[in-house]
């Protein structure tokens, strides 16, 4: 059995449905994410996982233990809150101290004083505090509390880690160099861990896992590469920032070609296409488009002119990204495709008629 299971859980908010079947499991160790738009249960999963909240129906098991009727204090269950809630009227070393207590049976632990000091202190210097115990918590900044939240957190050894939004209070600078640190501390620890985010780069960055929710579904869970590389719906694509979406039809020809408005299309030829004639969506990955000869994102393979994978845009945006160019090509019929230029690539101007070449790797078949 996984370490943590969740089987069929629903949830009721008012009279309509939160949370729908939501099943999954997460092994010893794991780093999970629920990812997903406001509105799609995650804070609500991470509740009831809690034991702040109950659900109409289904169960959480932990270590093969039935949870769902488990009072919170009881779980060996810990909770970070977004905003870290911090007690202000205690020291950055007794806010940590006071979460050290056996999380597994709810009762204090009768440790000396010394040896509070001795776990306050490795909690402190695991998270980059070191020195930091005496100092007042309302003068930390964003990015310090929320290490003192993570190591009270840490501090009573949880069997599960909870993390709601670790990162969404933080500057873009504290939260990039917090998205590298916070995975080494959580793995350095051992603790298996579920965080929430509605941020897909955050969820690739820290997880071994991905859940998916949509509406209170879960629509697809697997590693970041796997969600990444082969997304199931068009919705998860879109949702994952891959906008280059066609409407598709399988042809009848031999091997078989996917025909969109902007031209025909052959994929890989291990990809497996559905009936011919079946109505469909093609994903192309920015990363596979290549443009006027020149690589695009791709330093070795050559445009191919005419014929298969090949299209006609007009460029109608170009945008500088540091290392990259953004651009964005207006296709047939009114379609958008978007691509990234290397700096090292000859450069295309806004207004300029190009022809592309899709890589046929960077093509997904979606069903409908």
């Amino acid at each position: 059995m996984a370490f943590l299971e969740l089987r069929d859980i629903h949830k009721m908010y008012a009279v309509a449905p939160l949370l729908s079947g939501v099943s999954f499991a997460i092994e010893r160790g794991e780093i999970a994410c629920l990812l997903g738009p406001s509105g799609s249960g995650k804070t609500t999963l991470l509740r009831i996982i809690a034991g702040l909240e109950a659900p109409e129906k289904g169960s959480v098991w932990l270590e093969a233990s039935d949870l769902t009727s488990v009072p919170t204090h009881r779980r060996g269950v810990v909770l970070m809150f977004q905003d870290y809630a911090l007690f202000p009227h205690r020291t950055v070393a007794e806010n940590v101290a006071f979460g050290i207590r056996d999380m597994r049976y709810g009762k204090p632990v009768k440790l000396s004083r010394g040896e509070i000091a001795r776990r306050v202190a490795e909690m402190l210097a695991l998270v980059g505090l070191e020195g930091f115990g005496d100092r007042d918590v309302n003068q930390l900044s964003g990015g310090e509390q929320q290490r003192v939240a993570l190591a009270r957190s840490l501090a009573p050894q949880p069997r599960l880690l909870l993390l709601d939004e670790p990162l969404g209070a933080l500057d873009r600078t504290l939260r990039e160099r917090l998205l590298e640190e916070l995975p080494v501390i959580l793995r350095r620890v051992g603790v298996t861990a579920i965080t929430v985010t509605h941020d897909q780069e955050e969820a690739f960055a820290l997880a071994d896992r991905v859940i998916l929710l949509h509406e209170g579904r879960v629509i697809q869970s697997g590693s970041p590469e796997a969600v990444y590389t082969a997304p199931r719906t068009a919705w998860v694509a879109r949702f994952l920032g891959l906008d280059n979406l066609l409407p598709a039809i399988v042809s009848t020809q031999i091997p078989p070609q996917v025909v969109t408005p902007c031209g025909q299309f052959t994929l890989e030829s291990q990809t497996p296409l559905p009936a011919p004639g079946t109505v469909g969506m093609l994903l192309i990955y920015p990363t596979g488009i290549h443009l006027a000869g020149r690589n695009v994102g791709l330093s070795r393979s050559p445009l191919q002119g005419g014929g298969d994978n090949a299209f006609s845009a007009i460029v109608s945006q170009r945008l500088y990204h540091g290392r990259t160019y953004a651009i964005t090509l207006a296709a047939k019929d009114g379609y958008r495709l978007h691509c990234i230029q290397t700096i090292g690539d000859a450069p295309v101007a806004v207004g300029q008629t190009i022809t592309g070449w899709v890589e046929p790797g960077a093509l997904r078949w979606l069903d409908s």
